[in-house]
């Protein structure tokens, strides 16, 4: 039998127990608290107000080392030290989602009354899952739950719980509606029976984490149907229909439907009223994946892209997105607060039984996780700021600016575009003429990766039909026309170098 061996740390003295304390946050160590505190936040400061460009373009192979270097068994001691290295490994090569040529991902700037809530709920560390580990928090995270609610329209019996964020907003989702589909399923053999059956019909253009989640559910390897979309991108309501029909016509049960309010590559939104007529009638579960559109919920001129919302069983929202909060900032609403019994179970230690009859609010008896930050605040704070029309307000500003560019790329002939978003993503690929036509997959792959070295944009790829497309997904307000037509003309550089260097390169090529 081999004997496992493990490294001899290369450790320190052990610190003296009191000064170890030191290093809590009490009463004793606040002034110690506020200094370690008001450094990083003017490090980062200092970063954002002189970074000039979104990425730096360093490698993993590059950065790796730096971090590998680092000695975890040898601390340094001081905050400050700490920072210093921290600059080395982290600030000097963040991504920075503030800068305008940031084009890439649902990322966004943040709210400043947010970040103040960051800082309050980080150092009082309330935990949200019992009364006697938050009171007042539990009380605002239902509060703004309520209220989220409320924008949606989803009736006086809605209730819901904040999240890491959309994907385990949708596997909670589709959770419930299984288990809903399972109600009359009494006793093991019966469930048995009816798992393998069950399917999830979502657009074609939807996220990924539905087929995520159907797996970590235990539903068959088949159970998602991807739908076809239009021509907008939009799941095929008539396809709905009739692929619930012919599901029921071969003995399978589709336990939800998944509509998408702002798919990730196109903005697209799903024909939502149509599609919950269908379940209405059908008696299927509706979930509304609205992680990204969610900023329609406060906009001033396009909550109307939402109607139907009101209408379905369940809702993802991701404030981190078009709220502008700090990752994580996340929830899923629910129309009937009784479905959120599936995710209800109870320990002594923690939640016994007998609370809820003594009408204790525990936010764990509807959460998938026990330990929670107080993410809630963040928004409550920006709320109290700045208030919902001003946020909708700034959301609407993207949209418009989404629009600017899709009409600047549309009518560039360097550039082929795809359908027009409701939202603010744009996607298009540089297309070569001539005998460099058939390198346009990858003249675009080379761009994105080049123009991300350079440091000077950054922006998104994926695949359309097939073939290697651009994005630009704008959440910045701060990001102009001239900053996408500069970009543009940085992509095109690129990919037109890259056609030229293989086209003379094929031309000059010796045959045979």
């Amino acid at each position: 039998m081999t004997v496992p061996t493990y490294p001899v740390e290369n450790t320190a003295p052990s610190p003296a127990p009191a000064a170890a304390r030191a290093h809590l946050l009490h009463d004793g160590s606040v002034e110690q608290y506020r200094r370690a505190i008001a450094d990083g936040v003017d490090r980062v400061a200092r970063r954002v107000a002189t970074v000039d460009r979104p990425v730096t373009g360093i490698t993993p192979a590059e950065l790796a080392p730096l971090v590998d270097r680092v000695d975890l068994n040898l601390p340094l001691g001081d905050a400050g030290a700490a920072l210093d290295e921290l600059e080395d490994v982290y600030l000097r090569d963040a991504v920075w989602f503030h800068h305008p040529r940031y084009l890439a991902h649902l990322n966004c700037p943040v709210a400043i009354p947010a970040l103040l809530g960051e800082a309050v709920l980080t150092a009082v560390n309330s935990s949200l899952d019992t009364w006697d580990q938050s009171a007042g928090a539990t009380l605002i995270e239902r509060r703004l739950i309520d209220w989220t609610a409320e924008r949606i329209g989803l009736g006086p019996s809605a209730d819901g719980v904040f999240t890491s964020g959309g994907s385990q907003s949708n596997l909670q989702a589709l959770l419930l509606a299984r288990e809903e589909a399972c109600v009359d399923a009494v006793g093991p053999a019966a469930r048995a029976e009816l798992l393998p059956r069950l399917r999830v019909l979502t657009s074609a253009a939807g996220h990924f984490s539905v087929q995520k989640s159907a797996k970590l559910l235990g539903l068959a390897p088949d159970a998602v149907i991807a739908v076809p979309t239009d021509a907008r991108r939009r799941i095929r309501a008539s396809a709905v229909r009739d692929e619930i029909a012919r599901c029921r016509q071969a003995g399978l049960v589709v336990m939800a439907v998944v509509a998408t309010a702002g798919t990730t590559d196109f903005g697209s939104i799903d024909p939502l009223t149509e599609l919950a007529g269908i379940c209405a009638a059908t008696g299927v579960w509706l979930h509304v994946d609205a992680a990204y559109g969610c900023g329609l919920l406060i906009s001033p001129t396009r909550r109307h892209l939402l109607d139907g919302i009101d209408r379905a069983d369940s809702v993802t929202v991701d404030f981190h997105k078009s709220f502008f909060q700090p990752v994580s900032s996340s929830a899923l609403l629910v129309r009937d607060r009784r479905a959120l019994r599936h995710a209800t179970y109870h320990a002594d230690y923690l939640n016994p039984a007998r609370m809820v009859e003594q009408r204790i609010p525990n936010q764990v008896d509807k959460s998938l996780q026990t330990t929670r930050r107080f993410d809630a605040l963040k928004l409550w704070l920006t709320l109290r700021v700045m208030g919902p029309h001003a946020l909708g307000a700034l959301f609407d500003e993207v949209v418009d600016r989404a629009a600017d560019a899709w009409q600047l790329v549309s009518e560039d002939p360097r550039f082929e575009v795809v359908t027009r978003s409701e939202l603010s993503t744009v996607v298009f690929r540089y297309l070569p003429t001539g005998p460099g036509r058939d390198l346009a997959d990858a003249a675009n792959l080379h761009a994105r990766e080049a123009l991300a070295a350079s440091g000077l944009a950054v922006v998104a790829g994926t695949r359309v039909d097939g073939r290697h497309f651009l994005k630009f997904t704008l959440l910045n307000p701060a990001t102009t026309v001239e900053d996408v037509g500069y970009v543009l003309d940085l992509i095109a550089t690129h990919a037109g170098r890259y056609v030229h260097d293989h086209v003379t390169a094929d031309l000059t090529c010796p045959v045979g």
